[in-house]
């Protein structure tokens, strides 16, 4: 069956038409038709889509927002034949926010939207995206192509109490149904079964510190192929330093803003999602390749913001580290995780307490491709693997309708 997968972020639009056997004993990773991304929606967006083995097409264009990338997206597979002869037979979504809602792939009817909608506020960067994008898919291609949502926050529904509940009133917890979700949890799970496979562990022996480091980034602590703990919390904003985004910070820091700036909380809370991060503190971009650049030129501040964000990443590690007793290794995916062995590198300096060794010519050579980065004889192994949340969504599609069909 051909399955379209849907990953939309706050100004992205990533997808893949995948093709998988449903009728094997379980689902295999499917051949890659087609794929691409649409980037900077809500300006002059750019587009870069492929088909297998095919020259890309590459072009901008006025694109106003998720619902709009979709129809481009479903435009241009049409174009390409690749539907045919039996059409495009399921979509995948991924959604960032389930809250204690949904914990498993869900068949989206306008009930399951209504309460996706509801949750926009927990994380308005990419739900409203999300729920753009399935309404336009559901419109074009109408009620006989199923559409399955797939939610970041489910990997993490594992969480023990100690690590998922925040020391406030527990009755204000409960009635605002207040805890720490964890955010991510496509590319964390990608990371911990792709390791598995490519380690010949049992994904039941698997105890790792995965780092999703992108425009947005977390990491999470992996025991027995399972979270136990996560840095992104209630929304996506607590944990790691980010592109834009602040990650931790006193509590009191929204309010404080708020009063000395005479603006509404929820100015200050945007603050703190948009314009603070790598943004903030270099005053210049969210780019890590730019601040990188930057750095070398002599920017103090650009130097600032990638030593801070290198630290915390570093703090992160080491915390989880402790929480586990001990891991199998360190995973780097994302953006950054997969393509800066400088990052990677300033990351794991000092790490040599814990047997964390990286090899400095295996992290050079390893830029957006998968491989060992660590010495052979480093207790803590750490590894580059790229990940690809897409086939993720894509397997959640077979396994949902699978489901469906009983």
């Amino acid at each position: 069956m051909k399955i379209l997968a849907l990953n939309c972020g706050s100004s992205t639009l990533k997808f893949q038409l995948i093709e998988i056997d449903s009728e094997a004993a379980a689902p295999a990773r499917g051949r890659r038709l087609a794929g691409g991304i649409v980037e900077r929606i809500g300006a002059r967006a750019a587009f870069d889509f492929a088909v297998e083995h095919g020259e890309p097409l590459r072009r901008s264009a006025a694109v106003a927002d998720h619902a709009e990338a979709t129809r481009h997206v479903l435009d241009w597979l049409a174009s390409t034949e690749l539907l045919a002869p039996s059409g495009l037979e399921a979509v995948g979504h991924r959604v960032v926010h389930g809250g204690d809602l949904f914990v498993e792939p869900t068949l989206v009817d306008d009930e399951v939207l209504a309460a996706v909608e509801a949750l926009t506020d927990l994380a308005p960067l990419h739900n409203a995206p999300s729920l753009n994008a399935i309404r336009a898919a559901r419109a074009l291609l109408g009620p006989g192509v199923p559409m399955v949502a797939t939610f970041d926050t489910a990997f993490h529904r594992t969480l023990p109490e100690r690590a998922s509940l925040y020391a406030i009133p527990l009755d204000l917890a409960d009635k605002h149904r207040i805890r720490r979700y964890g955010f991510h949890g496509l590319a964390h799970r990608y990371m911990t079964e792709r390791y598995a496979a490519i380690t010949s562990t049992p994904v039941e022996q698997v105890k790792l510190v995965t780092l999703q480091l992108g425009n947005g980034c977390s990491a999470t602590a992996v025991e027995g192929g399972r979270s136990i703990d996560t840095s992104m919390g209630f929304t996506p904003l607590e944990g790691l330093m980010m592109g834009t985004r602040s990650g931790d910070v006193d509590p009191s820091l929204a309010g404080f803003l708020a009063r000395r700036e005479a603006v509404d909380v929820a100015d200050a809370e945007g603050w703190l999602n948009t314009r603070s991060g790598l943004l903030g503190v270099s005053g210049r971009s969210s780019d890590m390749r730019e601040l990188l650049e930057a750095e070398a030129r002599g920017d103090a501040r650009a130097a600032l913001a990638v030593t801070m964000f290198c630290y915390r990443v570093r703090k992160y590690m080491g915390a989880y580290l402790a929480a586990l007793g001990g891991a199998n290794a360190v995973v780097f995916g994302g953006g950054i995780g997969e393509n800066a062995p400088s990052v990677r590198a300033r990351a794991c300096a000092g790490m040599d307490w814990c047997g964390l060794t990286l090899d400095q010519g295996r992290n050079t050579r390893i830029v957006g491709s998968e491989g060992r980065i660590s010495t052979d004889d480093s207790r803590v192994q750490a590894y580059v693997i790229p990940v690809d949340e897409e086939g993720v969504i894509a397997h959640d599609v077979v396994r949902c309708l699978r489901r469906q069909r009983g």
